[in-house]
C-alpha cells in the first residue's frame, strides 16, 4: 500500500509542476517575453494545454464567470495540496 501512496504523492508532485510551469508560461507569453510561433516554446506550450485543459475545464464548470481572470490553475493547485496532505496524513492508517 506505501507503493500506491508513494507513487500518488509523485503524480501529483508532476502535476503540480506543469501547473506551475503553465501558469508561468501563461504570464511570460501574455507580456511578450516568450512567443509561440517559436517551435520549442508553441510545443511546450501546447503540450501543457492538452495536458492540463481536461482538468481545468472541469475546475471551471464549478467556478463563476470572473470576466478575462482565470482561477482554475490556483483551485488546481489548493485541491493538489490538500490530496497531498490527505495522502501524508493518512499513509500510517493505510499500512495497517
Amino acid at each position: 500500500m506505501l507503493t500506491i501512496i508513494q507513487t500518488l504523492l509523485l503524480l501529483i508532485g508532476v502535476v503540480r509542476f506543469f501547473v506551475i510551469a503553465h501558469f508561468i508560461m501563461s504570464w511570460l507569453i501574455r507580456f511578450e517575453v516568450l512567443n509561440v510561433r517559436q517551435e520549442f516554446v508553441g510545443q511546450v506550450w501546447y503540450g501543457l494545454q492538452r495536458i492540463l485543459e481536461p482538468i481545468y475545464s472541469r475546475v471551471r464548470r464549478f467556478m463563476p464567470d470572473l470576466g478575462g481572470v482565470d482561477l482554475s490553475p490556483i483551485v488546481v493547485l489548493i485541491g493538489l495540496e490538500i490530496l497531498r496532505i490527505f495522502l501524508y496524513n493518512n499513509a500510517g492508517s493505510f499500512l495497517h
